[in-house]
């Protein structure tokens, strides 16, 4: 595979799957739709598949800001989820041996879609997406733009433009205004854009978000100021690439996104489930419960004692929990 300046897949060397998942880990670069090479692992997992024996659910995990698939913390969430199902993890773009630049939350919704889709390419019939922090705002805008009645998603017409927000998860705060928000979706659902896999359907079953944003650019917490410096700062992103591995976009977004809250609105059928500890030093108590509250009757709310944020602090336990509350909604047993 090979790769230009700017850190763009030039030449893909990823080969169709059948539809028949493996019976061992299968590692592999994923090509999204905007040509960039995701870093991807599948693991069978360790429960009884179907009669075809195959597992019939697959979690995709979506990792936080400046995490990869390989960090401890990612692998920990992996081996238990994988006690429930089969697994894939990924690598979000400019994370670990992924290319291009992370753009804090806009353009990842591309990297999930294709994960996606090879999950599905591989013969399971129910994807969960289950994200922390930057990821938890990624699987509800994916899980808003991609719906069942098309399996493909959409995104903005305006590729070459990326951009950034900020978060050790997500864009943060209270940025643009509704109406702006909405403009953006409009044009999100407009363009559809087609990954490698978007005959399989990129669509999740079920979707899960752990300390996730409600809003974007927000400022309110002394982690997110200081993440917010090293997003939006030239000296910031070095900091970023050589002390945390994670090269950064320095472009601003444009269109801004669709917001976490206005994605958790738009999920619907499929069940939400929305995950945040009440010591979270990123995100107070205010954004899950936006983020419930948005999600009406098809939303759950789980308000952690005790659990600060994201990867690191969800403990065995909860990881488990959420697993089975995944395979208990409806359609998923």
């Amino acid at each position: 595979m090979s790769s230009d300046s700017a850190g763009h897949v030039a030449r893909s060397t990823i080969v169709p799957e059948s539809e028949t998942a493996p019976s061992a880990r299968v590692r592999r670069f994923l090509r999204t739709a905007d040509g960039v090479a995701v870093d991807a692992l599948y693991e069978p997992g360790t429960v009884t598949g179907t009669a075809s024996g195959t597992p019939s659910v697959v979690f995709v995990i979506a990792h936080g800001f400046t995490g990869d698939l390989d960090r401890p913390h990612v692998r920990r969430v992996a081996e238990a989820f994988a006690r429930h199902g089969a697994v894939v993890t990924f690598s979000f773009r400019g994370h670990g041996a992924s290319t291009g630049r992370s753009t804090v939350g806009d353009r990842e919704v591309l990297d999930l879609a294709v994960a996606v889709g090879w999950a599905r390419s591989l013969g399971h019939a129910r994807v969960v997406t289950v994200g922390f922090s930057m990821g938890g705002s990624v699987v509800l805008r994916h899980a808003a733009l991609y719906r069942p009645e098309t399996g493909t998603g959409a995104r903005t017409g305006t590729a070459p433009r990326t951009g950034i927000a900020a978060h050790t998860g997500a864009g943060a705060g209270a940025g643009a205004g509704a109406g702006a928000e909405g403009r953006t979706a409009a044009r999100e659902v407009a363009h559809p854009e087609r990954s490698e896999h978007s005959e399989h359907s990129e669509h999740p079953d079920a979707v899960v978000s752990v300390s996730a944003p409600a809003r974007w650019y927000y400022r309110g917490t002394a982690p997110m100021r200081r993440l917010h410096w090293m997003v939006m700062r030239p000296e910031g992103r070095l900091v970023g690439r050589y002390a945390f591995r994670t090269r950064i976009h320095h472009r601003d977004w444009d269109p801004v996104p669709l917001s976490p809250v206005e994605a958790a609105a738009r999920i619907a059928p499929a069940p939400l489930l929305i995950v945040n500890g009440d010591r979270d030093a990123y995100f107070p108590l205010d954004h899950p419960r936006m983020l419930a509250a948005a999600a009406g009757d098809q939303g759950e709310l789980w308000l952690e004692t005790g659990m600060g944020h994201a990867e690191n602090a969800a403990p065995e336990a909860l990881l488990h929990r959420i697993a089975r509350w995944a395979i208990s909604r409806e359609g998923l047993t």
